[in-house]
């Protein structure tokens, strides 16, 4: 069955804006344009665009759709498998961060003891799940799936106690770049006692440490423009700072 753009739009629930915003970019290409000039629709585009509403749910960038439906190996049904399972771990995510919603209310409301871990699982899930659609296909890519599963596996599992050292510790870690970033040697006392506070950091969620790896997330850092931005923002130049002194403190470059 054929579909013109407005039909098309009905059908997923898109605007035609949208699709035809999908076709400037080669996102989503109609099968033809007619004779009309009116572009048209098959069954393949229309998979297409399951696969690609299915991945803008789990909120991956048009880019990164783009790159994954058009790889010449592109397998639709190993595809969808993917996409149930993400589903599935939102849902798993989203159901914890409601279940301490509710009992927070209940505990302010109705005055239902809380436990203080309770308090933070749904904090945790909402830090996980940001940083899984943030950099989750790069970092498992970089360490594998059974390394972060433990690294998320570790986070759920921390005390409250802990859960708020670990947020502390990330604070004074961008402030210890920014002091040390002001002499711009990556190998003084103060930029190395960043790269010291910022494996304490790691280590909080990561399941163990090597200075490989340490170094390979440093690197990561300057690579990927996301985690450049973040680091940047605070200071100029910082990601690649606090890359070289993690180099320095590892030994491995």
């Amino acid at each position: 069955m054929e579909y013109t753009i407005n039909k098309l739009a009905q059908l997923s629930g898109v605007t035609a804006r949208t699709l035809r915003y999908y076709d400037q970019i080669g996102l989503l290409k109609p099968a033809r344009i007619n004779s009309s000039g009116y572009r048209i629709y098959g069954p393949k585009e229309v998979d297409s665009l399951q696969h690609i509403l299915f991945y803008r749910e789990l909120e991956v960038s048009l880019e990164d759709i783009a790159a994954i439906i058009n790889e010449p190996g592109f397998d639709s049904t190993a595809a969808l498998k993917n996409h149930y399972k993400k589903l599935q771990q939102k849902c798993t995510r989203l159901e914890k961060i409601m279940a301490t919603v509710e009992k927070t209310i209940a505990s302010q409301e109705r005055g239902i003891p809380m436990q203080n871990n309770e308090k933070f699982e749904g904090l945790k899930e909402k830090m996980i799940e940001e940083n899984e659609q943030k950099y989750g296909a790069e970092i498992r890519k970089q360490y594998g799936d059974h390394t972060i599963d433990a690294s998320n596996t570790k986070l759920r599992n921390m005390s409250p106690e802990d859960y708020t050292a670990m947020n502390k510790l990330g604070e004074e870690v961008l402030s210890l770049l920014k002091e040390a970033c002001t002499d711009g040697d990556p190998g003084s006392v103060k930029a190395q006692e960043l790269a010291g506070k910022h494996r304490e950091w790691l280590m909080y969620s990561w399941p163990d440490y090597s200075k490989e790896a340490h170094a390979g997330l440093a690197e990561m850092y300057v690579s990927d423009e996301r985690f450049k931005a973040y680091y940047d923002k605070e200071v100029k130049g910082g990601a690649e700072f606090l890359r070289d002194a993690i180099f320095i403190y590892t030994g491995t470059k």
